[in-house]
């Protein structure tokens, strides 16, 4: 398959990337049931491009209820080869600054309610330790900083959490210890399954807020009150702007990344993510039952004659 085709998950300002272009709407069913939301499949300059809201219409579904394995299957059913996702995030370093962009290239997964593997019924151990295209990155950074520059940091390590509640104090403090640059609840298993799919993947992080590390007083120390904190609503109002802020960037590099990629693809067809699946399928093939290597053949089909 030398044909190249972009999947685009994410959330704020998704629906206004493709602008008058329209699309064909797919409702889609996998062996995992229904992804969050119809796939919209538009053509971009000659580039197929596949958009799918991750949390769903409203954003009524939360981070552990994200169907991911049907959402990275439907995309894949379609073709999808490449996807650029985006989400928001918390800042665990003073010079990741809300508002800005992040393209991470590093993920510790703290997650542990969620599926994180289509294969349950035979020993598959994909390559993880670049979890991000190392390609898709190269080219996202380069349409960051041409014309009018947008700031998108080359580097940072995603820790994903579960969630829904946000990150305590002591929590932050120990993400930052690890190493940790951003703090966030959807890159996991979205990643891992995008590289079982052999789907290349990169994410760029929305920053907006600095988590809970940054504040005022001493670890272990309450802040002491003060007439000019903000109040809870204007506070959130804050963190809303800065998403606002922070996705129409986002939204501006995906257009210009799809210019880019439009008018030259071939440098994709070489991202490794491709054969992620050529030495990692570990059972003995003949011992995988064939309704699962046929339920599974989008997937890995290619490998079993």
């Amino acid at each position: 398959m030398n044909e190249v085709k972009i999947g685009i998950i994410g959330g704020t300002g998704l629906g206004e990337l493709l602008g008058n272009r329209g699309g064909r709407r797919h409702e889609m069913q996998t062996p995992f049931g229904s992804p969050s939301d119809a796939v919209i499949e538009a053509d971009w300059e000659g580039l197929t491009v596949l958009l799918l809201g991750r949390h769903g219409p409203g954003h009524l579904i939360p981070p552990s209820g994200v169907p991911f394995r049907a959402n990275i299957f439907a995309l894949k059913q379609l073709g999808c080869t490449h996807i650029i996702a985006t989400g928001a995030c918390g800042s665990l370093r003073q010079e990741f600054k809300p508002r800005e962009l992040v393209v991470p290239d590093q993920i510790i997964d703290k997650t542990h309610r969620r599926a994180g593997t289509f294969f349950e019924k035979a020993a598959v151990h994909v390559e993880m330790a670049e979890p991000f295209c190392p390609v898709l990155r190269r080219i996202i950074l380069e349409q960051a900083s041409i014309g009018e520059a947008i700031t998108a940091h080359d580097r940072g390590c995603y820790v994903c959490m579960e969630g829904p509640a946000f990150s305590t104090r002591a929590e932050s403090l120990m993400h930052r210890l690890w190493g940790g640059d951003l703090i966030g609840m959807t890159a996991m298993p979205e990643a891992k399954l995008a590289r079982e799919a052999e789907i290349a993947y990169a994410l760029i992080g929305l920053v907006t807020d600095y988590d809970s590390w940054k504040s005022a007083a001493p670890p272990g120390q309450a802040a002491a009150p003060s007439a000019e904190a903000p109040s809870a609503a204007a506070l959130l109002q804050e963190i809303t702007g800065n998403l606002q802020a922070a996705a129409s960037n986002a939204m501006e590099l995906i257009r210009r990344v799809l210019r880019r990629i439009a008018a030259d693809p071939a440098p994709l067809l070489g991202c490794p993510a491709r054969e992620a699946l050529k030495l990692a399928i570990w059972s003995d093939e003949s011992r995988i039952a064939g309704d699962e290597i046929q339920r599974l053949s989008p997937l890995w089909g290619k490998y079993f004659g």
